[in-house]
């Protein structure tokens, strides 16, 4: 008997993975190297759940995730998103794009200045993309100390009307 899961999830691997350079992505379309990023959008979908019939939870991008579950309609519109908050966030000083996140998602944004906290160094402001719910958006607060801190569910538009606030924060 002949099994193919180690080859579907080979090419996976190879689907998500991104050509050299990507430490210098400035960008989440910057970063957009890997063929789930250039090849036949239905192709990638059809090789995700192929891949998820092997592997629950495969290495994917949040918009990738979102448009198999059928609450995204296109790459495109991900790609969309991420290029909004690009336009805001890379226009405001001290926010950097941090392009190395898990294995096949897209990086997130950091406040640099909140990095330093009152009481000595802290995890930065973040914004990160997610496919948890309709916003795309998660951002989780300078924070100290060990554990995991709780993300808040936000739209590009809350990022909008709140970056002020948010940074004022920091």
């Amino acid at each position: 008997m002949v099994r193919v899961e180690a080859m579907v999830g080979l090419e996976w691997s190879s689907a998500v993975e991104h050509s050299a350079g990507l430490d210098l992505a400035a960008s989440p379309a910057e970063a957009r190297r890997a063929w789930i990023h250039r090849a036949e959008e239905q192709q990638v979908l059809a090789l995700f759940r192929a891949v998820r019939g092997v592997e629950p939870n495969p290495p994917s991008p949040w918009w990738l995730r979102a448009i198999d579950s059928g609450r995204l309609a296109s790459r495109a519109e991900g790609f969309a998103v991420e290029d909004e908050v690009t336009e805001l966030l890379s226009a405001r000083p001290g926010w950097i794009y941090v392009p190395w996140a898990s294995d096949g998602e897209v990086g997130y944004w950091e406040f640099v200045p909140s990095e330093s906290g009152v009481y000595g160094p802290a995890m930065p402001t973040t914004v990160q993309f997610t496919d948890k719910h309709r916003g795309w958006v998660d951002l989780l607060p300078a924070h100290r100390g060990l554990g995991e801190q709780q993300s808040i569910a936000f739209t590009v538009a809350d990022l909008r009307e709140q970056i002020e606030d948010l940074e004022n924060i920091a």
